[in-house]
């Protein structure tokens, strides 16, 4: 393991790697065990040459961005977890074409769309992920998603290969795309947006975040929206219904506010969101025959199954 941390220094840079590394300091939910190994290279070549190492070794390796989405096991991640964000968030306009990093965040890319006067971002503008876990899950919220407006995205494969894969290429469906099926690692990606009046985009930006202040929890740790919208319903007034506002496992809670979210009320261990995750559905399937589906990544060893 000294030999790999050693070859992965390198290829980081030195300052950006990390021994026994705890997760909750790198998850939106505040959860999380300690990582084997935690690296955020500072360059692409420096991704791409950490995948090949990990590959060549036969190390477990986990992708990450803000950590948004994302739950982690309390016991950890066992080899190495490699963090495309902050590093990674060069972005480029030529016309109407918006070319990133993948580690930029929706929320900074939508602004600076506002900035030229360019539309199409608005329903991103208050999604907290970056842009390569956004392609990965085709990440949606109020009637848009990314394949409403994505051009390509260049991908690093398993095998090593860099790969420039068109929207159509990427088959984007309902969070989801080939990306997270193949495990595959978005370096860069382009949308194509429209021009727009400034003011009226700065408007729905203004409506739509006013919206998730209003409806959802935004002032306590979460991983976003916990469980896919089911077909024909909606997740947080199935969960609503079946009684379960404000219900609990520990310190992890479906919220009052949003039940479509559960939360972290100050220490939830991840086998808390995994047990409340299994009530929920369980009770929610017995009264209305609806079985959900989480939207969460989960990472790691956990002893309870969904």
């Amino acid at each position: 393991m000294q030999s790999l941390y050693e070859a992965l220094e390198r290829a980081a840079g030195a300052g950006h790697i990390w021994k026994d590394e705890p997760m909750k300091k790198h998850t939106t939910f505040r959860i999380g065990g300690p990582a084997d190994i935690f690296t955020a290279p500072e360059s692409e070549e420096g991704i791409c040459e950490t995948a090949r190492l990990c590959r060549e070794t036969g190390t477990p390796l986990y992708v990450i961005g803000n950590g948004s989405n994302l739950l982690v096991s309390d016991a950890g991640l066992r080899g190495v977890v490699l963090q495309v964000f902050k590093n990674h968030s060069r972005l480029s306009f030529e016309g109407n074409l918006a070319a990133a990093q993948s580690g930029i965040l929706l929320s900074v890319l939508a602004k600076q769309a506002l900035a030229r006067g360019l539309s199409g971002l608005e329903f991103a503008s208050g999604i907290p992920g970056t842009l390569g876990g956004a392609v990965m899950m085709n990440a949606g919220a109020y009637g848009g998603e990314m394949k409403d407006v994505l051009q390509w995205a260049r991908v690093l494969t398993r095998e090593g290969e860099i790969r420039k894969l068109g929207v159509d290429e990427l088959a984007m469906g309902y969070r989801t795309s080939i990306v997270e099926r193949e495990q595959y690692l978005v370096l860069e990606a382009c949308v194509r947006l429209s021009p727009g009046n400034p003011e009226k985009i700065q408007a729905r930006m203004e409506e739509l975040k006013e919206q998730r202040i209003e409806k959802q929890p935004l002032d306590v740790p979460s991983a976003g929206s916990t469980f896919k919208r089911p077909e024909g319903h909606f997740a947080g007034k199935l969960i609503m219904d079946a009684g379960l506002r404000g219900y609990s496992c520990g310190d992890a809670q479906v919220s009052g506010k949003h039940c479509g979210f559960v939360v972290n009320k100050g220490n939830a261990s991840a086998s808390d969101v995994r047990r409340l995750i299994r009530e929920v559905r369980g009770a929610v399937y017995e009264k209305f025959g609806v079985m959900l589906e989480p939207e969460i990544r989960m990472l790691g060893k956990f002893e309870e199954d969904i």
